[in-house]
């Protein structure tokens, strides 16, 4: 059997394309979610220094975390190019997702996790690039933290020389209104030029403890109800919508107020 070349460049990226999914993507966020806020006292993407290699590795609670990680991406990390590995057999089926900086990989196969590495490195060794990656490998509850990650990231991990390797943590929670929340929470880079984890094993530990520790104090925050230790980079819609909401309005004409249609103050 013929070797595959080995890539030396990310996958090609439809710029025009991307940026139409960009407009469409905040709009869309917006009529599904009343925000999405970051945790102010944990790590923040401003401290990032320039284009060295990029990746965010974040838990896996729901079907929105594509679409949340390309906007994370592009709201914190611009003009860093989003890429993303996805299941082969997944991305036959959403081709379109190709022409936005997803890969298909298939990690069952030698020649499968081969691939892998190799796109991911050619990615990594491109400036402005940013590689996300859920290696829970499966949905799993924001809270539950039994999962033993794949072996896939701490192997490219062991590759890396340079860069930061970041944590990033997701919930999606329902406050004070009718839309839910999604609170994400970075925690504290792992940086190959300064610390000694050439083993994949010490990676794996390393890795693991920190995205746990990042779930666990977003966990902390969310239950705690405190809109302050967050800020929003996205408003979506308030109020329950509706006829509830127009008549409401209707009542706030009469009595010349300004109509306010949320229901409490957090996350405005």
């Amino acid at each position: 059997m013929t070797n595959l070349p080995v890539p030396t460049q990310p996958p090609p990226v439809t710029a025009w394309f991307q940026g139409g999914f960009h407009a469409f993507l905040g709009t869309y966020l917006r009529r599904h979610f009343h925000s999405i806020a970051l945790a102010n006292d944990g790590w923040q993407p401003s401290a990032l220094v320039g284009s060295e290699p990029l990746i965010v590795y974040a838990n896996h609670p729901s079907w929105w975390d594509p679409l949340i990680a390309h906007y994370v991406n592009l709201v914190l990390f611009k003009p860093r190019q989003f890429y993303a590995p996805i299941d082969a057999s997944a991305l036959e089926k959403y081709r379109v997702f190709a022409k936005l900086g997803f890969y298909g990989v298939n990690l069952a196969s030698h020649s499968g996790a081969a691939a892998f590495l190799n796109q991911s490195m050619a990615i990594l060794r491109h400036p402005a690039t940013s590689l996300w990656i859920t290696p829970e490998g499966r949905f799993c509850d924001c809270r539950d933290q039994s999962a033993t990650l794949m072996p896939g990231l701490p192997h490219l991990c062991t590759k890396l020389t340079r860069g930061s390797v970041v944590p990033m943590a997701m919930e999606f929670v329902f406050w004070e209104e009718r839309l839910p929340e999604c609170l994400v929470r970075f925690g504290t880079p792992l940086c190959p030029d300064q610390l000694t984890l050439a083993d994949k094993s010490n990676w794996a530990v390393a890795l693991t403890n920190g995205l746990r520790s990042a779930q666990q104090q977003l966990a902390a925050d969310s239950i705690a109800r405190d809109a302050a230790k967050f800020t929003p980079i996205l408003h979506g819609r308030s109020g329950a919508g509706g006829t509830y909401d127009f008549m409401r309005r209707v009542k706030s004409l009469v009595r010349r107020e300004k109509f306010r249609p949320e229901h409490g103050e957090k996350l405005q």
